[in-house]
């Protein structure tokens, strides 16, 4: 088993096809194939389903993805000690789409005056893919709302922000500067699909004031819920994180009276795996920024 049979093989299973990873790792396709059947030759078992014009993982090819993502993060680390770069490395941040945009840009921008030798490769998921992926090593570090539950992951909530209700500037209720949740549900609501978890808090913060919104619509994205809102179609709550982040004046945020609807943002990886020193580094980043 050699090194470069092992980056071949990651990189295949990360793009799922033989072809796209031949191009990035700069070999040709015939040179590539025969490494990974050279692989699959020696381990007695085949490490992917060709499924058409792509790949997939077999079970045998899952168990050897998640080591061998080890071992050859292991190797660069000890290549970059040697070679004057410690802080050099790749990370990979599974990042739910409510959190990513608006506290990412502000972390990667602090991580990297701290190591500017570090790769950083963001993923954006859901909540469930992102722990299945950080489950699977196929991320080093999660980054996602609470609570989170895996039983292979460690979890450490960072910091706990408000969600304040988002109106179209024109809307009557626009004009007062906090509103009851029996006014703001009284309205219709825009929320984002089941599979976000924003879309739980919300409902379970309704339910635990026994209030019931009237849910018109369910968006995959939180752009499109901002601007269904700006056209008047709905009201909505939003991170404060996203707010803060919004330039148009077409938009308004108040808060809510009363008990504050809130979601705690936090931090997972598995505590079993190898935790390089960038791993360490940019954890901690993450603990200072999240503040």
């Amino acid at each position: 088993m050699e090194l470069h049979q092992l980056r071949y093989f990651v990189k295949v299973a990360e793009l799922g096809h033989f072809t796209r990873a031949a191009e990035a790792c700069g070999v040709s396709q015939p040179s590539l194939s025969q490494a990974v059947a050279k692989l699959e030759g020696e381990l007695g078992s085949p490490l992917f389903e060709r499924l058409g014009r792509g790949v997939r993982l077999t079970d045998a090819g899952v168990k050897l993805k998640e080591r061998a993502t080890h071992i050859l993060r292991l190797v660069d680390e000890a290549r970059a000690s040697v070679t004057g770069h410690p802080d050099a490395g790749r990370l990979v941040v599974a990042a739910i789409p409510t959190i990513a945009p608006y506290l990412l840009p502000k972390v990667l921008t602090a991580f990297a005056d701290a190591c500017p030798n570090a790769e950083v490769e963001v993923i954006e998921e859901t909540t469930e893919r992102a722990v299945g992926r950080t489950a699977a090593g196929e991320a080093d570090v999660l980054i996602a709302a609470w609570p989170l539950r895996h039983d292979d992951l460690h979890f450490e909530p960072l910091f706990t922000e408000e969600l304040l209700a988002v109106l179209p500037a024109p809307h009557p209720l626009a004009s007062k500067p906090r509103l009851t949740l029996k006014e703001l549900t009284s309205e219709r609501f825009i929320l984002l699909n089941e599979a976000h978890c924003l879309t739980e808090t919300t409902l379970a913060f309704c339910t635990r004031r026994n209030s019931s919104p009237l849910v018109t619509a369910r968006m995959h994205q939180l752009t499109t819920v901002l601007e269904l809102v700006r056209l008047g179609h709905g009201v909505s709550l939003i991170p404060a994180m996203a707010a803060a982040a919004d330039p148009s004046k077409h938009r308004v945020y108040r808060p809510i009276s009363g008990e504050k609807p809130t979601r705690t943002v936090a931090v997972g990886w598995n505590p079993r795996r190898y935790q390089s020193s960038v791993f360490g580094k940019f954890v901690e980043v993450l603990r200072v920024t999240g503040r």
